[in-house]
């Protein structure tokens, strides 16, 4: 049986670890050549946060309280990653507008020989939302993630917030994902 993700609406524009956005951009590159200015970026359907939520109150609170004298606990980024449609990762088909394949995966019906579904893959993680929550299965790819400036994305917030993964749900993608960055990587 595939677990389902519990998630919530916020009531509070504030971001948080485990809030995921639509439409979000990676910018890859902006260039200059005679006046002209060229921006080369990937529009993410789907990320989710990734940073600290302690990190990212203390952000919040610092921003909104006049008179601070400094601004050390301010962040200049938030760290996020791009959800993939769980199907399009098993047929390696997810970054197909940027000309890339990915490796396939086999899929069983059964969650508890499909690595992916049961999270036993330490690079993925398998998000099933809530039928009332309107996104499909999903998968993390910890491989890749990026930065938004915190800025644009509380810019963002209003119109392109969907939903905030649950507290314990979020601990453990974060858990998953800085075990996955801490391996010690072999040649």
């Amino acid at each position: 049986m595939i677990r389902t993700t519990k998630v919530e609406i916020k009531n509070i524009q504030r971001i948080s670890q485990g809030d995921i956005f639509r439409n979000v951009d990676l910018i890859q590159s902006v260039s200059e050549s005679e006046g002209n200015i060229e921006i080369h970026k990937i529009s993410f359907p789907l990320i989710i946060v990734l940073t600290q939520d302690c990190d990212l109150e203390q952000d919040n609170r610092f921003r909104s309280e006049p008179g601070i004298p400094n601004q050390d606990k301010y962040l200049l980024s938030v760290l996020v990653a791009p959800l993939y449609n769980a199907e399009h990762v098993y047929t390696g088909e997810h970054l197909s507008e940027l000309s890339m394949t990915m490796r396939t995966f086999d899929r069983k019906s059964n969650s508890v020989m499909n690595p992916l579904q049961n999270n036993s893959n330490p690079r993925y993680h398998y998000l099933n939302f809530p039928t009332d929550v309107a996104i499909v299965p999903s998968i993390i790819d910890f491989k890749h993630y990026f930065s938004v400036d915190v800025e644009e994305l509380r810019r963002l917030f209003s119109e392109k917030y969907i939903c905030s993964v649950s507290e314990l749900h979020r601990e453990d993608v974060s858990q998953r994902f800085t075990s996955f960055l801490a391996r010690i990587g072999l040649p």
